[in-house]
């Protein structure tokens, strides 16, 4: 069975590392797992409730719905913007919640992880992302957790696809967020 996992950057610049780290988790992603890197997010206008009609949402926002709900589990992506998940990233998560009871991540497993510059590599947003995304009806995988310091020095010259430490935790993080997949299914 071959498991679609979606990838969601909280970061737009072109430059970006924690995209530079999904990148290379579409190119780690074991056999049976495809990653697919979500392109468009600056697009998603902000979350409005008279908008969100049938008929009335917004071409940007209808094509991450149509790509979340043709995903089996999600990776998001998360740098510390003012101790924080950043707003693009929260954006998402909220058209995605939407409509109540019904929204895109159903019950889907989904892992926050990603790389910041200070000491503790972005955990507080990671953690209010996990926050939000549960409450918006993901399946929080708890204890998949990678958050890596010093973005701006650690990739300042090597790709994070070619930094061995990290490749060996992101192939485990897809790795045992695709078994996740296999659990639920199960279930």
């Amino acid at each position: 069975m071959s498991v679609r996992i979606l990838a969601l950057v909280g970061s737009l610049r072109a430059g970006s590392h924690n995209r530079q780290l999904a990148e290379a988790a579409v190119k780690l992603a074991p056999e049976g797992a495809e990653v697919v890197l979500f392109e468009g997010l600056a697009d998603v206008p902000f979350y409005n409730e008279d908008v969100d009609v049938e008929g009335g949402v917004p071409a940007a926002a209808a094509k991450l719905r149509a790509a979340a709900q043709s995903a089996d589990a999600f990776l998001l992506f998360s740098p510390e913007y003012n101790g924080t998940i950043p707003a693009v990233l929260k954006n998402a998560i909220d058209w995605l919640s939407r409509p109540y009871g019904a929204g895109a991540f159903g019950g889907k497993p989904v892992a926050v992880i990603g790389t910041a510059f200070g000491q503790y590599g972005g955990v507080w947003a990671q953690d209010d992302t996990r926050k939000a995304v549960g409450i918006a009806g993901g399946k929080v995988i708890e204890d998949i957790k990678l958050s890596i310091p010093g973005s701006v020095t650690r990739f300042a010259e090597t790709h994070p696809v070619d930094d061995t430490e990290v490749a060996a935790q992101l192939t485990e993080v897809v790795a045992r967020l695709h078994g996740n997949v296999g659990e639920a299914t199960a279930a």
